[in-house]
């Protein structure tokens, strides 16, 4: 992370705590006016009623009519006081006189404050002022005698202080709730950034945005087509080969069956061979899992015209290879036949042993350059019977006609790949066999040619039989089982056809038929 750079955590926990803060504050101060305006009226109608109850008694009327002693207004004024909780109720007569108060010493004396002049003129108010016993909220009420007259009047009182105290203690219950929420912001952001970067594996923002960055890079730099879709069958994620290699229209639908088997099945597909828009693909279909539940699929699409050029350049290059290092073998062994001839001075069987040696080597080219025109399959074939020679199998050609070379060059390839992987399957049939005899014969007719390999090796049962063209199936063990499916995969291209006849103990025979058009032929 990069000096000065907040990490994810800081700054999620930062952000919730300064929004909850916030909030909080604007909440307690809207509730702190509103407690405070509602305790000041809750205890102004506390004063207002205890008034109106003093001023609507019949014995405070009376003793102030003298109907009734005047010492009943002080002893009913004080329970009055006591059972509300005002600071004070004082009764007086229409000259303001006392007639009760917290402070017998105080009866009889003028009401103090300058405010009762109101009410003695029959009004009924709230006012603040400040009397013997220090600042106070003061209800006002008038008291009527039987005629309806004003015979004197009911102040009740609350002390300013006390009214500050309960609004403070309410405040108090507001800053605890806030601190408490305050307290539970901080930890709700712990959890929630301690989650967060849980889900992001730990990673920061900046880092994301560089790997997606690099993600993108990468899939649109590949040669490979990929297509990534959700459970719904919608495409997530289309880099530009694959746009380039179905060549859609802006309407145009992309086909997206393997990706939806991927994920009925939940498994994977590797090298899957479709054609699409008519082009040959190889298709790799992986099924996406999250939390054990498939969300999607995602596939590679490769043009297989690159890899079929690709396995051509490496099929041609080992076969060279294998040709240069099975006559180089051969010749070597001839070598020290003649070294031995020559030290045992038998020069005359020294001098036919090379004449039957140059005959044979000039029957064999002779045989393929009259029988095989094409000289690429020619020289592949020279390279066979050499490699057959070193491991000991007798390799036959035989062609009773010439056979031309293709119009097409591409053929060519296409016919090595068959008859190479037929003649090696049948070397390695032939490994274990008393005889080792491989016949290979050529025609052509009828713009097909027709290719027959047959070995002496123990054949296949029949039970095995309908596995032989499967990918990866082999008798021979682990690692094999490629070369048939090739030769299937190549005949189906083009349109050719196979048979074959095996029985155990009597061989195996492959016979192929595979359309040709031979070089300068008007169609």
């Amino acid at each position: 992370m990069k000096k000065g750079r907040w990490s994810l955590r800081a700054i999620i926990i930062a952000f919730v705590c300064a929004v909850v803060a916030f909030s909080l504050l604007i909440t307690d101060i809207l509730i702190t006016k509103t407690v405070t305006d509602s305790v000041e009226e809750g205890q102004i109608e506390k004063a207002q009623n205890a008034s109106r109850i003093m001023a609507r008694t019949p014995l405070v009327a009376e003793a102030l009519t003298g109907r009734r002693d005047e010492a009943d207004i002080q002893l009913f004024a004080d329970d009055i006081r006591e059972a509300t909780g005002v600071q004070f109720v004082v009764v007086m007569d229409m000259n303001g006189i006392r007639k009760s108060h917290p402070d017998p010493g105080e009866i009889g004396k003028p009401f103090a404050g300058g405010d009762e002049q109101y009410v003695l003129n029959g009004e009924e108010y709230i006012s603040t002022a400040e009397g013997t016993l220090g600042p106070s909220i003061r209800s006002f009420t008038p008291v009527l005698g039987e005629d309806g007259e004003q015979i004197g009047a009911v102040a009740v009182g609350i002390s300013t202080e006390s009214v500050q105290k309960a609004a403070a203690s309410s405040r108090n219950d507001i800053y605890i709730g806030t601190l408490a929420g305050i307290a539970a912001g901080i930890i709700g952001a712990i959890l929630l950034a301690r989650y967060i970067k849980r889900v992001l594996l730990g990673l920061e923002p900046f880092a994301i945005a560089r790997l997606l960055k690099e993600r993108s890079a990468m899939l649109q730099s590949v040669h490979e087509g990929i297509i990534a879709v959700d459970r719904d069958s919608t495409i997530t994620l289309m880099n530009k080969a694959a746009k380039s290699l179905f060549q859609k229209e802006e309407d145009g639908p992309v086909p997206l069956g393997s990706l939806q088997r991927a994920m009925e099945t939940e498994r994977e597909k590797i090298d899957e061979e479709q054609r699409i828009n008519g082009v040959e693909l190889l298709v790799n279909s992986v099924p996406i899992h999250v939390g054990g539940t498939v969300v999607g699929a995602i596939a590679t699409y490769r043009d297989k015209t690159e890899v079929k050029q690709l396995a051509e350049q490496l099929t041609g290059v080992r076969l060279y290879a294998d040709a240069l290092r099975a006559q180089t073998h051969e010749f070597m062994n001839k070598l020290h036949v003649i070294l031995g001839m020559v030290q045992m001075k038998s020069y005359e069987e020294l001098a036919s042993f090379i004449r039957e040696t140059v005959d044979f080597k000039s029957n064999e080219i002779q045989l393929m350059t009259e029988k095989i025109k094409d000289p690429v399959l020619a020289g592949f074939l020279v390279g066979k019977l050499s490699y057959a020679r070193e491991a000991g199998v007798n390799l036959f050609l035989r062609s009773d006609y010439p056979i031309p070379p293709p119009e097409d060059p591409s053929l060519t390839h296409d016919l090595i790949t068959v008859v190479g992987n037929l003649i090696d399957n049948a070397i390695d049939a032939v490994e274990n066999s008393s005889k080792k005899t491989i016949n290979v014969s050529f025609s052509y007719g009828d713009d097909i040619l027709t290719i027959e390999v047959a070995d002496s090796g123990p054949g296949v049962p029949k039970s095995k039989q309908q596995h032989l063209f499967e990918k990866g199936y082999s008798t021979k063990g682990t690692g094999r089982g490629i070369g048939l499916a090739l030769v299937k995969g190549t005949l189906e291209q083009r349109a050719g056809e196979f048979d074959f006849l095996s029985e155990p103990g009597k061989g195996m025979t492959f016979t192929v038929y595979i359309p040709f058009q031979e070089k300068g032929e008007k169609t």
